[in-house]
């Protein structure tokens, strides 16, 4: 589990494309404590360290993962935002994650606020029952809170100290983003609809 709290960026190394599996080496910013096997998000996809050396780690990205988000798309060079699993007895700054992508949406504007940030991000239509105004959502593994909801897309607002923990300071309009719904959304509309199908019956 993750809390969408990011703790750096970390830099893609190198990229070894195999034929059902690439393999993602990536600077992280902490690696103390880390352990094979351990979970880490990388962009809001949970990913399973699977070769430790130093503060370079590598992870195994199966064909769906890559198809299905953002890390398909990654190149050597690039920033990734670095979360570390959540441990007993951490603080739950965020909301929780599961670091399982549901889909990618598009930034559709961006626009400088004093010292912040405001994006629009485009929704694929799957997914707009799930954004509602101030509810919680995770862009690239960022937990945030959704701005005004309009015409498939939302906004957000970002703060200076997100932007700078972040890779959000370096994206464009037109990039892709990871999303992920926070779980008691998905559970509440779950439930209504069952609730009205049931109503209908």
């Amino acid at each position: 589990m993750f809390t969408g709290i990011i703790q750096g960026t970390g830099a893609v190394l190198n990229i070894v494309e195999k034929p059902s599996i690439h393999t993602l080496q990536i600077k992280l910013p902490n690696t103390k404590g880390l352990e094979t096997g351990a979970s880490v998000s990388i962009d809001g996809v949970c990913l399973t360290a699977v070769s430790i050396n130093d503060s370079v780690v590598d992870f195994d990205v199966i064909t769906e993962t890559l198809t299905r988000t953002t890390l398909g798309q990654l190149s050597i060079g690039q920033h990734v935002n670095i979360e570390r699993s959540l441990k007993f007895g951490d603080e739950i700054g965020g909301h929780l994650l599961s670091g399982h992508i549901m889909s990618t949406g598009i930034l559709h504007s961006i626009e400088k606020q004093g010292e912040g940030m405001d994006y629009d991000v485009l929704v694929p239509a799957e997914l707009h029952k799930y954004v509602i105004e101030k509810g919680y959502i995770a862009v690239d593994g960022i937990s945030l809170t959704v701005g005004k909801v309009l015409d498939g897309k939302f906004s957000l607002h970002i703060i200076p100290e997100t932007l700078r923990l972040t890779t959000l300071v370096g994206k464009e309009v037109g990039d892709a983003v990871n999303l992920e719904i926070d779980s008691t959304t998905q559970t509440i509309v779950a439930t209504v609809e069952r609730v009205l199908e049931e109503k209908r019956s």
